[in-house]
Parts: structure tokens; C-alpha cells; sequence
């Protein structure tokens, strides 16, 4: 029987399986019900807290106390027709009578200045079937819920006017809804339609795949189960973390992607180890314990490397980074606790259905054979099973390969993902707003409508807020009316009591360097008398990156400590750990390239059905690289369990990651092709960012499975040889101290039980 903690855990909630499957049930129903709650309370923005661009963005919205303007484009009409006059002022006043609104514009309003009923008509619809005109309504102050709700109704009755237009002698009449608050409304709802439909595909894709692995239904069922649970779960710790910080969506997407990928994978070595003990002839309580002691040691380490690559997260000055670190350590440990206890109380509820992993003794000769007898029967667990080991299979002949050409093999490996990364150093950091967005929205329809046919730009590259008058204001911007990088001057104009503000519309970009070089310009030659900000697209980029810098080499310092740290109490050595970040860095940079090359530079947009935003959010790069980063430290925890047993065992290291490149082999590309499938779905998303974080985290990880664990790291190790295992005399005598293996029986790590079922596991 094995012993320790974890195999402990294990065969109690086998024992125990109908009191853990009824706790789990009460605390899933409590995750589902806080879905909604949770997605209703998003963030808008990623923007930083306690910086001038997003200070102006305060004192704006103090000064007008406004949720925003919602807009109706009403298009193919007749403006000069009376009926079209009646019905639009029908809906105004209709609108008017809210009190969620404070006041309702059109080209008829009374008293309305000439120049404003200008900006309210368009020459035509862009397709010679008639004129466009704007009806806006403005709405007073409100939370989000009552936001939401106001975007919902009013879009509502906006639309009905197009019904009214139609029957009153406009047959082509149309109308569609934008503005900023039905933008915001629109796009939350789209990623919550994005991760509904990513998780319903991927689950079934994931149960084929599954099936196929275990060749049985039951098995292949039970990591399917668990990412649910876990995804359902993780809602409980969010919901909370709402309640003191900001969440946006990139939190929700990271959290539900890391919960099915951490999930399946974990149970997929629990389920596989326990299998293989079944396979040896173990009865079914002395299996969990054992697969707790071995599979659920590797489980511990790797959810713990995935825990400290977010804790980096946690000391960017930056909440919405911040929040999204707690809420990825929180899906680590609610994805290791599932993995651990319901995933054992689920197969001690299906024992009988679990059927023991095909073993490969018949295949092996005479004293394969003799194993086979020897386990026609059921054994306890001191029974041991000698026979001959053969190295055979795929994952043999790779290894055999690599370890006749290390340094062939490292050198073109190293060549091909530094030239896949080389697309990095020319990315173009930027805050994607309708870039983003897909068309099929039709808030984005209409924004482009806004800004081509009305000049109504929704996020400009500069905006100048001051406590001041417009004419004031207008007086200090003429001396910027002859620079090169300024397009246009629209005049100030009154934003609230004692507020003005003034837009600079640039040339080119609106966050190219040049609007960026501009700002700062802006910020050095402010308007005389009060106070005054500088907002707009360019100075939140610049805030922004000015705050991720500053917290990146404390998060990169403490990412990569914590790495050095767990892989040493894991191995005993301090090469491993450092080779294993520096393959892991090159593994990213190629990944990043892919990203570059598909979203900035739109190769393959068709075929992936992708949008090219000409750029990565800062955001999402640093997101990718915290969990690609602990992503590709899951495998090398997988790869390393096994071939430092070997080593103990007293394997010279070239066997040792012979056989244990070909024992993992399987289980590894297993758990990654389930990580690309859940995570692909997720890169067909509609909404950039889902996206961008789905298919850089597959390209990520299937990067780091295949070329990665199976050619580099085998020849890199095949080089190092007994280097790989160095470490100062101080530190070899704390590991030996430590001790912070599960005890284990030796038997089943025989070679022709432990290395030999069907689907093999680590340690």
C-alpha cells in the first residue's frame, strides 16, 4: 500500500465516493447560479487606475454624469418627409419620458443650432437609397445593471421605429443602434455566447478523443466531468474577487480555458495511472493510493509551477491583471482539488465499469507470458513481476533518433523557433477597440457609419480635458493646428460646469509612436490656468505601458524564482530548472511570432476566420506568456517526474530519458492534443481578444509538446548527461532532507508493469 499524504487522500474519497460526490453537486449548483452575477458585473476596460488618461476619463464622466449616448441610425428615408419627422419625434418623445434618460436629440429637435442639425444628417445611405439621420438619446447616470437594462429597452424601441417608417411610406427605411454603452453591451454578450458555444463544442470533440485514449466510454467520461465541475466551480472564487476588484473578460476567458485544459489533463494522469495499477494486477483500493502516490505527486508540482507562472501577475500595478492572477491561481488549486478528490470518488462509484489498461506482456515473449499468468488472478500488493523490457513504439524511435544526433537536433530545433519568434521584434503593441469587434455586430456596423458618413469618432487618438472655458481652449490649440502629425481641430466644447474639451484628431494610426511622440508634446505644453488632462487612445497606451514596464521584471523575476524553486524540490538539481526556462522562452517567442503573423499581419485570417486588430494588446501578450508559461511547465513536470525516477533508480541518464520520453510520450501528446482542442475552440471565438488568448495558448502549447519535450529537451538532456543532475553539496543535502516523494511499494515501477499499458504514466 503506498503512503503519504496524497495517496491518503485518495483512497478516502474512493471510500468515502457518495458523501464527495454529494458535496461536489451542492458546491457546482452554487458555482452555476453565480454565472450570471459574475458576467454581469465585467469591467468595460482594461484601463489602468491612478494614471492621467484614465483620471481625465473620471472627471469627464463626474462632469456630464452620464452613462453615455445611445444611437439610432435611421437610414433610407426621406428626411424632408413629414411622416418621417412624425415618427422619429414619436420615438423621441417615446425616449424622452424614461427616466433612465436625460435628454433626446434629432435633426427636428426645437431650437437645435444649424450646424448640429447638419452633423445629424448624412448626403445619403452610401447606396443611393435614400438619406441617414441620427436619433440620440443621452443617458443620465447609471450602474451597470441599470445600464444594461436602459440599452436593452431603448434599442428596443428604436428598432420598432423602423416597423413604423415602413408602414408609413418608406418601404427601404432601416434602423440600427450603436453608440458606446450598446457597444460595451453587445460585445460582453458575444464573449459570453463565445464561451458557451466553445465549451458545448469542445467537450464532446475532447470525449471522442478521450474515448479513443482509454478505449472505453466510462474512463474517457470521467475528465470530461471533472473540467466541468472545475469551470462551474471557479465561478464561486470569481464571484467573490468581484466584489473587491474589477474583473473583465479576459478573466472569465482565461479562467474557463484553464479549467477544462488543467482539468482534463489532470485527470487524464489520474485515470491513465490508475488503469495502469489496475492492469498490474492491483486490487482497486491499492490502486487509487498508488496512482494518488505517483500520478497524484506529478499533479501537485505541476498545478503548483502553473500557480507561481500567474503569481507573477500579482505585482503588476495593474487590477486588471491583478485579478486575473487571482483568479488563475484560484482555477489551479479548484482544478488540483477536483482532480484529486472528485475524479477518486467518481471512479470508486464506477469501479466496476473501469476496466484495467491493456498491458503488453503477451507481446513479449516467454518472460512476458509469464507475467501474464502470474496476474490472470487478482494479487495484493506486494506481488512483483519480473520481466524482459523492450523499448519499442513511436516515442522509442524518437529518442533513439534524437540520441544519436543531439547536437543536430538541438541546433535545428533552437533555429526553428528563433526564426518562428523573429516576427516578435517588430510587433505593434496596441489597444484594439473596433478591431476587435466583428461586423456581424451591429453597434460595430454603426460606429463605422458614425465615423464615416457623421465624423463621429469613437475613440480619438487625443482628447484634452481642462477646467476651463471652449474659447480658452480653442485659443491654446491654434498653435497646434500647423504640426505635421495633426489631421484636424475640431473646436472645444462644453463638458460639464467649468469643463472644456478638445479632440486632436492625428494622421495615420491614432496609437502609431508618432500620436504617442505627440502626447507627450501635448503633456509638456499644457493650457495655462487650472487643471488639465490628456486622454485619448495614445495617452492610455503610453500609461499603460509605462505601468506593465515597471512591473514586469519583478513579475519575470518572481515567475522564473518560483520555477527554479519547484523543479529543484521536484529533481534535486538547479541545470534542469534553468534549461527548462530557457527552452520555455524560445518556445514562447515562436508562439508570439504565430500570433504576430496571424493577428497583426493577417496571414490565414480566411482559413482561421480570425480579425487582424494590426497589433497585440499588451494585455494579452503578458496573459499568454503567464500561462503558456505555466502550461509548458505542466509538461516538463510530466516528462521530468519520469525521467528523474529513472535516475534514482540508478538509470545512467541517456536510458533514463530514453525510457522516459517513450513512457510519457503518449501521455503528453494525449493531454496536449486535448489542450489544443479545447483551446482552439475557444480561437473561434468572434471577439479579438478570446481569439487572440485561445489561439496563442494552442500554438503555445502545441509547440511545446511536440518539438519541445519530444527534440529538444531529449537532446539537450542527451548532451548535458549526469550534468543534468548538479547541484551545489548544500542544496543536494536540503532535497535529500526534504523528502518530498509519496512513499511507494517498488514493484509496479518494473519495467513490464509501470512502463508497458496501453496508455503509460508519470510520475
Amino acid at each position: 500500500m503506498a503512503e503519504g499524504m496524497i495517496a491518503r487522500i485518495g483512497q478516502w474519497c474512493f471510500r468515502h465516493r457518495w458523501a464527495v460526490l454529494g458535496a461536489w453537486v451542492v458546491v457546482v449548483a452554487a458555482g452555476v447560479l453565480a454565472t450570471g452575477p459574475v458576467f454581469a458585473t465585467l469591467a468595460d476596460n482594461n484601463a489602468p487606475k491612478g494614471v492621467e488618461s484614465v483620471e481625465a476619463s473620471d472627471v469627464l464622466n463626474t462632469g456630464t454624469d452620464s452613462a453615455g449616448q445611445i444611437i439610432g441610425l435611421v437610414d433610407r428615408i426621406d428626411p424632408r418627409a413629414p411622416e418621417v419627422r412624425d415618427a422619429v419625434n414619436r420615438a423621441a418623445a417615446d425616449l424622452a419620458t424614461r427616466s433612465d434618460v436625460r435628454t433626446t436629440e434629432s435633426p427636428y429637435t426645437p431650437g437645435l443650432p444649424a450646424p448640429k442639425v447638419a452633423a445629424y444628417l448624412s448626403p445619403d445611405a452610401g447606396d443611393g437609397q435614400g438619406q441617414g439621420l441620427l436619433l440620440i438619446a443621452t443617458l443620465d447616470h447609471l450602474d451597470r445593471d441599470q445600464r444594461n437594462e436602459a440599452v436593452d429597452t431603448i434599442a428596443a424601441r428604436m428598432h420598432a421605429l423602423q416597423d413604423e417608417l415602413r408602414a408609413a411610406g418608406e418601404p427601404q427605411a432601416r434602423v440600427r443602434v450603436g453608440g458606446h454603452p450598446t457597444l460595451l453591451r453587445q460585445s460582453h454578450q458575444a464573449v459570453q455566447e463565445d464561451l458557451f458555444l466553445a465549451e458545448v463544442i469542445s467537450l464532446p470533440i475532447t470525449l471522442l478523443v478521450l474515448i479513443f485514449v482509454f478505449r472505453g466510454v466510462v474512463a474517457a467520461g470521467i475528465p470530461v466531468f471533472a473540467a466541468v465541475v472545475s469551470v462551474a466551480v471557479a465561478m464561486l472564487p470569481l464571484l467573490g474577487f468581484s466584489k473587491v476588484t474589477d474583473l473583465d473578460t479576459n478573466v472569465v476567458t482565461v479562467v474557463s480555458l484553464l479549467g477544462l485544459g488543467l482539468s482534463i489533463d489532470y485527470c487524464l494522469l489520474l485515470v491513465g495511472r490508475y488503469r495502469d495499477e489496475l492492469g498490474a494486477g492491483f486490487a482497486p483500493e491499492v490502486a487509487i493510493s498508488r496512482a494518488w502516490a505517483t500520478a497524484g505527486r506529478t499533479i501537485m508540482f505541476s498545478a503548483l509551477t502553473v500557480a507561481a507562472a500567474l503569481g507573477g501577475l500579482l505585482v503588476f500595478d495593474l487590477p486588471s491583471l491583478s485579478a486575473l492572477g487571482v483568479a488563475g491561481l484560484s482555477i489551479a488549486v479548484v482544478a488540483l482539488v477536483v482532480s484529486m478528490t472528485f475524479t477518486a470518488a467518481l471512479l470508486g462509484a464506477l469501479r466496476r465499469w473501469i476496466k484495467p489498461a491493456r498491458r503488453a506482456d503477451s507481446r513479449r515473449g516467454a518472460g512476458g507470458r509469464a507475467a501474464a499468468a502470474t496476474l490472470g488472478g487478482q494479487v495484493d500488493s506486494t506481488t512483483a513481476v519480473v520481466g524482459d523490457f523492450a523499448e519499442t513504439g513511436f516515442f522509442a524511435r524518437v529518442s533513439r533518433m534524437v540520441q544519436r544526433r543531439p547536437v543536430l537536433v538541438a541546433v535545428l530545433t533552437s533555429t526553428l523557433l528563433l526564426v518562428a519568434g523573429a516576427p516578435l521584434l517588430n510587433t505593434t503593441i496596441k489597444l484594439p477597440h473596433l478591431e476587435q469587434v466583428p461586423r456581424s455586430i451591429e453597434s460595430a456596423q454603426v460606429a463605422d457609419e458614425l465615423a464615416s458618413r457623421f465624423g463621429l469618432v469613437q475613440e480619438p487618438a487625443i482628447t484634452v480635458v481642462a477646467r476651463t472655458d471652449p474659447a480658452s481652449l480653442d485659443a491654446w490649440a491654434a498653435r497646434w493646428a500647423s504640426d505635421p502629425l495633426v489631421a484636424r481641430i475640431p473646436r472645444a466644447r462644453a463638458a460639464g460646469a467649468g469643463l472644456s474639451t478638445l479632440q486632436l484628431d492625428v494622421v495615420g494610426d491614432p496609437q502609431s509612436a508618432g500620436a504617442q511622440q505627440l502626447v507627450r508634446r501635448v503633456r509638456a505644453d499644457r493650457p495655462a490656468g487650472g487643471q488639465s488632462w490628456v486622454t485619448g487612445d495614445a495617452a492610455i497606451l503610453i500609461d499603460l505601458n509605462t505601468r506593465i514596464l515597471s512591473g514586469l521584471p519583478w513579475a519575470v523575476g518572481l515567475t522564473l524564482l518560483a520555477m527554479v524553486v519547484l523543479l529543484f524540490a521536484m529533481t534535486g538539481s538547479v541545470v534542469v530548472p534553468v534549461k527548462a526556462i530557457l527552452a520555455n522562452v524560445v518556445s514562447l517567442g515562436a508562439a508570439f511570432g504565430v500570433m504576430n503573423a496571424v493577428f497583426e499581419r493577417g496571414w490565414l485570417s480566411g482559413p482561421l476566420h480570425t480579425l487582424t486588430t494590426g497589433g497585440l494588446s499588451p494585455f494579452v501578450i503578458v496573459i499568454i506568456f503567464a500561462f503558456a508559461f505555466g502550461l509548458s511547465m505542466d509538461y516538463e513536470v510530466f516528462l521530468l517526474g519520469r525521467i528523474s525516477e529513472y535516475v534514482r533508480r540508478g538509470e545512467d541518464t541517456d536510458t533514463a530519458v530514453r525510457r522516459g520520453l517513450q513512457h510519457t510520450g503518449r501521455i503528453i501528446t494525449s493531454a496536449a492534443l486535448l489542450m489544443v482542442i479545447v483551446f482552439g475552440c475557444f480561437a473561434a471565438a468572434r471577439i479579438g481578444e478570446v481569439e487572440q488568448i485561445g489561439l496563442g495558448l494552442a500554438v503555445a502549447v502545441f509547440i511545446d509538446a511536440t518539438i519541445v519535450r519530444c527534440l529538444l529537451v531529449p537532446a539537450t538532456m542527451t548532451l548535458l548527461g549526469r550534468w543534468n543532475w548538479w547541484a551545489p553539496a548544500p542544496l543536494q543535502r536540503l532535497h535529500e532532507r526534504i523528502g518530498l516523494g509519496e512513499r511507494t511499494p517498488p514493484e509496479p515501477l518494473d519495467e513490464t508493469t509501470a512502463g508497458t499499458s496501453e496508455l503509460a504514466s508519470t510520475h
